[in-house]
């Protein structure tokens, strides 16, 4: 009875420990990819398609990666109107005290959006994000509000910020692999210019404060900038309790892609496996553009003294595919709209250009008229008829 009951009893906890065990990332599998950093995740930017995640829901800290949330919000306060980039910054004691990584601000120092922008995502300036938090919502606590409530619509359940640099050790600030890419994806869809600053690799700054005026270096902290074909961004983070992170972001062919890793526990090893989180990515990702399309007849417009109207496409069509498909089974047809009558204006549609591939419509571009067409009146009818008689 008693081996009987030891025996149940060990089956019970093999159950237990299987119902617990952590579930097996097919994404992961699928890779073959053996990464040491615990935490990764890889995403196509412009439709957000996920390519690679490995414990990508898991919670950490994320260091100074949260300063993607802070430039998120600079750059969307620039485009408020709150700020300029000519905007003047005044460093508080607050900000000044701020250790880390900083660009060593001085209490009453007077710099504008632009340098701050530039320090906090080139040199990852502790000092700089908390100036620019205190210039836009009043406190840094305040601002650390805007960071949550922004996290919560960009659907980040997995992130709740304590401050806006990355500094803190408290266990209340944390994110993940995903919502990492996740506010990457918005920053880069949303405000694409933030790589011009992100892929500087040094530039010279100037305090210039009641000792005077020096030159202070910015020097960029994301390696993968100089060793890796593409990369033009996005942000590192280091802390004792993070280990390493980062989010890095490369562009090739017309296509961006963003990896984060989370808690890598080398500095070296979280450039190498980003590297390699894009290279799977990529090889996962193909463009078509179509270059051959086909010449545009002009239309009959209805009720118009000239009859036709000259059409074009509207716009190019490229498509994204992750799933290795093949481009040359793509069939392209043109739908024409129904009793198209004047009047018209320049750029109405009349018509779409459809992209299928197998059973699967991949996309349409609009046919518009080149120019507008005026609706015939009395008179033209009348001088139409008169010019028949005549010949």
């Amino acid at each position: 009875m008693k081996r009987a009951v030891s025996r149940f009893l060990s089956f019970l906890v093999f159950i237990i420990s299987v119902l617990n065990a952590p579930a097996v990332d097919v994404l992961a599998e699928e890779a073959g990819l053996e990464l040491q950093t615990p935490h990764a995740y890889v995403m196509e930017v412009s439709t957000g398609k996920t390519l690679y995640e490995k414990d990508a829901d898991v919670k950490a800290h994320p260091a100074s990666v949260t300063k993607v949330m802070t430039v998120l919000l600079i750059f969307e306060a620039l485009e408020q109107g709150k700020l300029t980039l000519d905007t003047e910054v005044v460093t508080s004691a607050h900000a000044k005290s701020m250790g880390g990584s900083q660009v060593f601000l001085e209490e009453g120092e007077v710099q504008t959006v632009e340098t701050l922008l530039k320090c906090i995502i080139i040199a990852s300036g502790n000092d700089a994000a908390v100036a620019m938090a205190e210039k836009i919502a009043g406190t840094e606590d305040a601002f650390v509000a805007k960071m949550n409530e922004e996290a919560k619509r960009l659907g980040m359940v997995n992130t709740h910020f304590v401050d806006c640099c990355g500094l803190t050790d408290s266990p209340e600030h944390y994110t993940s692999a995903h919502d990492v890419a996740l506010m990457s994806r918005e920053l880069l869809l949303r405000y694409p210019q933030v790589t011009q600053y992100s892929d500087v690799w040094m530039e010279d700054i100037t305090h210039v404060t009641s000792k005077g005026s020096s030159v202070f270096t910015l020097t960029n902290t994301n390696k993968l900038l100089r060793a890796y074909n593409g990369c033009d961004g996005l942000k590192t983070g280091s802390t004792s309790i993070a280990k390493y992170c980062l989010t890095a972001t490369a562009k090739r062919d017309g296509i961006r892609l963003v990896a984060s890793v989370m808690t890598s526990p080398e500095s070296k090893i979280r450039f190498k496996e980003a590297g390699q989180l894009l290279d799977y990515g990529f090889s996962r990702c193909s463009m078509y553009y179509d270059e051959e399309r086909e010449a545009l007849p002009p239309v009959e417009v209805k009720g118009s003294m000239e009859k036709q109207a000259e059409v074009t496409y509207q716009h190019e069509f490229s498509y994204l595919s992750t799933e290795n498909e093949d481009f040359s089974a793509i069939e392209k047809r043109i739908q024409w709209q129904e009793d198209i009558a004047a009047p018209l204006e320049e750029g109405a549609q009349v018509g779409e250009y459809i992209y299928t591939l197998g059973e699967k419509e991949i996309g349409r571009v609009p046919i518009v008229t080149v120019r507008a067409v005026e609706k015939a009146g009395y008179l033209d009818y009348l001088n139409e008829l008169w010019i028949q008689w005549a010949l």
